[in-house]
């Protein structure tokens, strides 16, 4: 829906729109309560776009915006009462996220898309080995590492056994997170896979931080 949609509010074709997040009745209660202490605040939507880059874990900024001036390649969705202003780039993978908040943590993003692998020059990720890769990674190690809460993501190989990952959630910035990858994710793929013997890590640690918005 464009910005100009948006004005509609409560019309019909506000009403057609399907939703792209879910925001929980106490997000809505803590935004609105916000929003609201702004000036011009009946003015105002929330802006939510993922602030990370491909390869790293999601990032959110989160901020109050006049939704009339929005991009017309943004949506536009009606909450409760609360405009959602989401940038078009950010659509797909913002699909099904939930913004909740609690007494503990604020507000929080729970998102059950994975961040787009990075597109690193020299690294084959289309023939038989990083299928062979990508299976064992979705059927094994993620769910090993959900337990953790963290995941990897397969970017590429090399051609000379080194398969490259990029790790998120729990193990993004997490202290264990080299042991993790080094003694688990790597035996994991060289015990099962010919033509992999080692796995580079190729997340940005010192940028790791709580995946959550508070």
């Amino acid at each position: 829906m464009s910005p100009l949609e948006a004005l509609a509010g409560e019309s019909d074709t506000a009403a057609a729109s399907e939703p792209i997040i879910t925001i929980t009745p106490e997000a809505i209660e803590n935004l609105i309560e916000m929003r609201d202490d702004e000036v011009d605040g009946d003015q105002l939507g929330l802006r939510l776009a993922i602030a990370s880059k491909p390869g790293e874990d999601f990032r959110y900024d989160l901020s109050f915006e006049e939704f009339l001036k929005a991009a017309f390649t943004d949506e536009v969705r009606t909450h409760d009462g609360m405009k959602v202003i989401i940038p078009g780039d950010d659509v797909e993978m913002l699909t099904g996220a939930t913004l909740d908040h609690t007494s503990t943590q604020g507000l929080v993003i729970r998102n059950p898309n994975k961040p787009a692998a990075p597109n690193i020059e020299g690294l084959v990720n289309d023939d038989a080995l990083s299928a062979e890769v990508e299976t064992l990674v979705a059927s094994e190690v993620n769910p090993a590492l959900a337990a953790h809460g963290g995941f990897v993501t397969y970017v590429g190989h090399d051609g000379e056994g080194t398969a490259y990952m990029t790790m998120g959630g729990g193990c993004h910035g997490c202290s264990m997170s080299k042991m993790t990858m080094l003694d688990g994710v790597q035996t994991m793929l060289s015990d099962a896979i010919d033509g992999i013997d080692k796995v580079k890590d190729l997340t940005d640690h010192s940028s790791g931080e709580n995946p959550f918005y508070s």
